[in-house]
């Protein structure tokens, strides 16, 4: 099961969506492993050592680090971004899902855009 990393902006009401949609998803905050305010690349890199998906509603600058760290071959489990416009039912439907559903390694090098279409 995939296991999620959400950034310093993420909707909160998401994370508790997804929490008690299914509470063994394992789904951390950057603020509970002492990386509130970090910069982007920092954060990745943390995400890839922890081997997270990264979870962001950052579609500016988010995905050029990752890629950035792609191109340096470097790991990137996989970020997935989710649309703050959408509604939270569908985004945490969406994340539920593909923790479920994802082979390990299956996002690695890659930005998704959530909702799914």
């Amino acid at each position: 099961m995939l296991r999620y990393l959400t950034d310093e902006d993420f909707d909160h009401s998401i994370t508790r969506g997804v929490r008690r949609a299914r509470i063994d998803i394992d789904i951390v905050r950057i603020q509970d492993v002492g990386l509130r305010t970090r910069i982007d690349p920092v954060v990745l890199e943390w995400a890839a050592t922890q081997a997270r998906v990264l979870l962001t509603h950052d579609a500016r600058t988010m995905p050029s680090h990752a890629y950035a760290r792609v191109a340096k071959g470097l790991s990137m489990p996989g970020v997935f971004v989710a649309q703050q416009d959408e509604a939270i039912g569908r985004i945490i439907d969406d994340l539920v899902l593909l923790a479920e559903c994802s082979l390990e390694g299956e996002w690695e090098g890659r930005v998704i855009y959530l909702p799914l279409q």
